[in-house]
This record gives structure tokens, C-alpha cells and sequence, in this order.
């Protein structure tokens, strides 16, 4: 599969070694969940969720004991824990949408984030000849989110999957 990246990319880790708190943290699409063991060894409580059920089946195979944290299902429609997650990590999940759900993509995050949340990860800049993935722009991506989110950090990716390569950025948003 050209976007399993096969282990955790670099500015991740960067980003959780600089975290002094954790908190929980959810991981929408998450397929093979490699985050989720990097996540909890430095004490987050990670959450995965995702639509393909051999997807979900692969993770829980890969993850062993920590497997229970994948969950089978629809992120817009799944009930989510009522108390709402400190970050959502996004990695690929966004671009995996059709446009017209990218406003509901935005709703949902803003509903299960708690307030200053973070929203952080890997955003699918484009362009991209034979959508998906869908990519985004960084205007539209701003007005998707900029109602509801800060943007605190944008940088380049270094390693990036070849289908990536050269489109995507590190961003974090912190929910208003």
C-alpha cells in the first residue's frame, strides 16, 4: 500500500519528545496504527479508528496487547468518548476524503477535541493529477479550519512516503 509508511515519521517523534504531558490522544484512519505504540510508550492513552475492517484486523495483528485501542468504524458516525481527546493525530486521514466531507471532516474535529486541543500531523498539500488522495490547499485549508483552530507550526516534511514526497506539512492547530 503506497501510504503505509511503515513505522513512525520523524517530526512525530520529534513532537513527543518535546511533549512533557500526555493525554489521549485519537488517531481517525489509522490503518496499520504503528502511532498508537509510540503514543502510549510515552504515556499517551491513543485511540484508533478506522472505516476498513482489514485494516483494523492488520493493526490489531501488528500492536498484540495494544491492539484493543484500534476500533472498527465510521470516525463521523462512531461515538467517541464523551470527555473528548487532548490531540487528534492526522496522518493521510484527511486526504483520503472526497471534498464534499471536508466540512464535516472540520465539525467533527472541532466536537471531539477538548478547547486549545491540538490538531497536529501531516497535511496532503497536492497538487495531484488523479485524486485520492484529495489534496488541499493551504487557503482552503485555512478556511476550513481557521473558525475554529489557531495554526501554531507549519513546516516541511522530510520523509515523506513517494506518494507524498515534496506535497505535504507538518502542521499543528490548536482548537479556539
Amino acid at each position: 500500500m503506497p501510504w503505509d509508511f511503515g513505522g513512525v515519521p520523524n517530526l512525530l517523534e520529534a513532537f513527543l519528545a518535546d511533549r512533557r504531558e500526555a493525554g489521549r490522544v485519537l488517531i481517525p484512519g489509522c490503518g496499520s496504527a504503528y502511532e498508537i505504540e509510540t503514543f502510549s510508550k510515552r504515556g499517551w492513552d491513543a485511540v484508533g479508528i478506522d472505516f476498513s475492517a482489514v485494516g483494523v484486523a492488520r493493526a490489531r495483528q501488528l500492536l498484540g496487547p495494544l491492539g484493543s485501542k484500534v476500533h472498527h468504524g465510521d470516525f463521523f458516525d462512531y461515538p467517541l468518548s464523551a470527555r473528548g481527546f487532548d490531540a487528534i493525530y492526522e496522518r493521510g486521514f484527511l486526504c483520503s476524503l472526497p471534498p464534499e466531507f471536508r466540512r464535516r471532516y472540520a465539525r467533527r474535529m472541532a466536537k471531539v477535541l477538548v478547547p486549545s486541543g491540538l490538531l497536529f500531523g501531516f497535511f496532503f498539500m497536492g497538487p495531484e493529477d488523479e485524486p485520492p488522495p484529495h489534496p488541499i490547499s493551504q487557503d482552503e485549508l485555512f478556511e476550513l479550519l481557521g473558525s475554529c483552530f489557531a495554526k501554531l507550526q507549519d513546516s516541511e516534511v522530510e520523509d515523506s512516503l513517494p506518494l507524498y514526497a515534496g506535497k505535504e506539512r507538518w502542521q499543528i492547530w490548536a482548537r479556539r
